[in-house]
């Protein structure tokens, strides 16, 4: 393995196991505000288990996602020296605030965690709204500076110098919008199919009780509401992405030859040797609408780019349909759970919808690694969009594999510590918890 592979290697398994963490951390504060809402104001007990129990995911969460947030830190000075010496103090910004947002985040939720018996009720509620409010400013600040990444902005490039430089106008650049937005619709869709599919199990194994049917149905109403505005917030970024990045929405949809209308390809077997996808279901004039609004608009494909600035075409195609076809999925069940709820028929009654809550577990996530995919592998050859190329950015120094391999155990040794501690805290809830069970 050459430095390269091994520096992209290490920032790809890096930052795929941090966007899990972040997701989770960012989301389930959210979910933990409802439940404790909802026992102030019924002074139900079941929900303040559910808000105790969850709050211990939040804290395990927490602790790992600033652990391997900071492992990133040090990664992008060490491996992209040339990256950080020039676009870090034009897009420190975010950065820097990110970190306030951190900080913010750890002591709302000592006094949350801390705070029982302790603050006043409305007040402790409160510092667990921060938790949730900063968790997701310190993400969407932290999509900012990635979004810049795809459209540079707040400098003007002379003679290989950054100059003018406008901290603002690169934090709020043309694609921070639509990232975030996808991006947090994302983490909540995610999030709540994995909290809501655990639920779902639990109530399948007979453990039919007040605790898994009301945390059940707060996770999956925030993973259906989200996973349904999702394809809207989709459309919102193939339109930004077709206007900014035409070079990755053409491998996106393998689109070898610029068309006029264009047709989305679903599913698609691709052969970058002699630039042609096989065993595809086409869909005419779909990707001329879904670009540009219009069934007839022509639709720029790879044979208008230089050679030397195509992306890898059959990973990002492959991530591309991956992530749309679980999306899907997730809206189907999603359309299916509201069915279920307009007929007024049981949930606990309807088993086949519960296994389809487990089914969907890990597809949230799966989902969510293959639009980082699209993004990243998407942009190649550019870390910053058409200012400078990945291979020009590389550390100099030799031996990056072995910093690969270490890196890649710590991450592994991390995640089976996070699922030995959710597994202890899933199998404590009957103990810790006890509810009486529902009315069948």
């Amino acid at each position: 393995m050459d430095d390269f592979l091994a520096a992209r290697s290490q920032m790809a398994l890096s930052l795929g196991f941090h966007i899990i963490y972040a997701c989770i951390g960012m989301v389930m504060p959210f979910f933990m505000a409802v439940s404790h809402y909802k026992w102030l104001k019924t002074n139900n007990e079941v929900y303040k288990h559910i808000t105790k129990a969850w709050s211990k995911g939040v804290a395990i969460f927490f602790a790992t996602g600033a652990v391997s947030g900071t492992m990133l830190s040090f990664e992008l000075g060490l491996l992209w020296p040339k990256f950080m010496e020039h676009a870090g103090p034009i897009f420190g910004m975010p950065f820097s605030l990110e970190g306030t947002a951190f900080f913010i985040e750890a002591i709302a939720l000592g006094f949350f965690l801390y705070g029982w018996e302790k603050l006043n009720k409305w007040f402790h509620w409160f510092t667990g709204v921060v938790v949730g409010v900063s968790g997701l400013a310190s993400g969407i600040l932290v999509v900012a500076a990635n979004a810049w990444m795809n459209s540079p902005a707040g400098f003007d490039y002379v003679n290989g110098q950054y100059i003018n430089i406008d901290p603002i106008k690169a934090m709020f650049n043309d694609a921070w919008f639509t990232q975030a937005l996808h991006m947090c619709l994302a983490a909540f869709t995610a999030t709540g199919f994995a909290v809501a599919g655990v639920h779902a199990l639990m109530l399948l194994k007979k453990q039919h009780n007040d605790f898994h049917y009301k945390s059940f149905k707060i996770a999956a109403t925030f993973a259906t509401v989200c996973a349904l505005l999702q394809p809207i917030s989709g459309d919102i970024s193939a339109k930004d992405v077709a206007q900014r990045q035409p070079a990755k929405l053409a491998a996106m949809e393998a689109l070898y030859k610029t068309e006029k209308p264009a047709p989305l390809l679903i599913g698609g077997i691709v052969d970058e040797k002699n630039k042609t996808v096989k065993n595809y279901i086409e869909i005419p004039g779909a990707l001329s609408f879904l670009a540009h609004g219009d069934f007839n608009a022509e639709v720029k494909g790879l044979d208008q780019i230089p050679e030397d600035e195509h992306p890898p075409v059959a990973i990002t195609h492959y991530a591309f349909q991956i992530m749309v076809g679980l999306g899907t999925v997730m809206m189907i069940i999603s359309l299916i759970y509201f069915f279920i709820l307009w007929r007024k028929r049981t949930i606990l009654n309807t088993k086949w919808l519960l296994k389809l809550f487990v089914f969907a577990i890990p597809l949230g996530y799966i989902a969510l690694e293959a639009g980082w995919v699209v993004t990243e592998v998407g942009r190649q050859p550019w870390i910053i969009n058409g200012i400078m190329r990945t291979i020009d950015a590389v550390t100099p120094m030799p031996g990056i594999a072995w910093s690969f391999y270490l890196f890649s155990a710590i991450y592994f040794s991390l995640s089976l510590i996070v699922i030995f501690l959710l597994y202890r805290q899933i199998k404590m809830v009957p103990i810790l918890y006890k509810s009486s069970n529902i009315d069948q």
